[in-house]
């Protein structure tokens, strides 16, 4: 299959997005940054992308930290579907093309332990089901959404019915600004966490995610870590969900859905270059940043899983892998 010109792009978060952090970033080869919603006014939006802009970087994808948490909880009186709206409209406006959310109620992504140990004593995140209530209790969730045990239980069939009203309002805002929403994988893809259901845990309901409006602008954020812990094939996955996927989030992970831990990219069990092969195959061409990385020596007072030695690495390893099947397709396609 011949491959499309149009290649991926690097990208980042950057905590804290610092001088020192940014120019590293650039000096790396990465060219996009990941920031989280940077407020409800215009100003807001456009003051994020200026100081980006500053390091001949791009802003591209906003993610986390967004008015959505109400929504899923089935307690939003209006106020945050209208902050949603008000954002995308907002970065049509400032040319951020992605805005990345996920739908996972009561909490964000979670982990049992920051500091396991990796290849050379570096720090992982691990997650374990059986420890997931103490560790919620000691503030390892790592989401911004407080997990409050007295809440109430969410369904499967509340979360689905919120999500497509949600959808039906948003994805015409979004397709008239130009903007794509694209969802995250519940981390960790479990069925239910202490009382409230999941429900993009599996590719089917990924299937059914794209289906409930569908458009180019209800789309996929492939996170391939998560994936990996759903014990998907992540090639048969790509291929699957390839024209969906607008934005990608490459780790990997060893181990279940109900117990595994992060790794270097280059010491997990998927083959990151055939990984890689396969979204070019389907043709993807948008931002493709590392997610958690290692904490890697003098770092261990840092944010889990965002310290930027780590990513420094990640940088490296994907633009290694990018180069090298760049090149073997061509020598393959010519």
């Amino acid at each position: 299959m011949r491959m499309k010109k149009d290649a991926m792009r690097l990208a980042t978060v950057l905590t804290p997005i610092s001088d020192k952090n940014a120019h590293l970033a650039a000096q790396c080869g990465v060219t996009d940054v990941v920031d989280r919603y940077p407020g409800p006014t215009l100003d807001d939006v456009l003051r994020a992308k200026s100081r980006i802009e500053a390091y001949g970087l791009s802003l591209t994808v906003i993610e986390g930290y967004l008015p959505i948490e109400k929504i899923k909880m089935g307690r939003d009186d209006g106020r945050e579907l209208e902050a949603l709206k008000t954002l995308i409209v907002h970065m049509g406006k400032a040319g951020i093309p992605i805005l990345c959310y996920n739908f996972m109620a009561g909490t964000d992504w979670v982990r049992t332990k920051l500091d396991a140990q990796e290849r050379g004593g570096a720090l992982v995140t691990t997650f374990d089901l059986k420890e997931v209530e103490q560790a919620v209790l000691l503030g390892h969730d790592s989401g911004n959404s407080d997990f409050q045990r007295n809440e109430d239980d969410v369904t499967e069939e509340q979360l689905w019915d919120r999500l497509e009203k949600m959808l039906v309002e948003l994805v015409p805002v979004a397709e008239e600004a130009g903007v794509t929403l694209a969802m995250h994988p519940d981390d960790p893809p479990l069925l239910e966490l202490l009382g409230k259901a999941r429900i993009m845990n599996s590719v089917e309901n990924f299937e059914r995610l794209v289906e409930l409006v569908p458009s180019s602008a209800n789309a996929i954020c492939f996170c391939q870590g998560t994936f990996a812990a759903m014990g998907a094939d992540i090639l048969d996955v790509i291929s699957r969900l390839g024209r969906h996927i607008k934005y990608v989030h490459f780790r990997d992970v060893r181990g279940t859905t109900e117990s595994f831990v992060e790794t270097f990219h280059d010491n997990g069990p998927t083959d990151m270059a055939a990984a890689i092969r396969a979204l070019q195959e389907v043709g993807f061409n948008g931002p493709i940043r590392p997610d958690h990385v290692p904490q890697l020596f003098g770092e261990e007072n840092g944010e889990p899983g965002y310290t930027m030695l780590g990513r420094l690495f990640a940088y490296g390893f994907i633009r290694g892998l990018l180069q090298a099947t760049n090149q073997k397709s061509s020598n393959q396609t010519s």
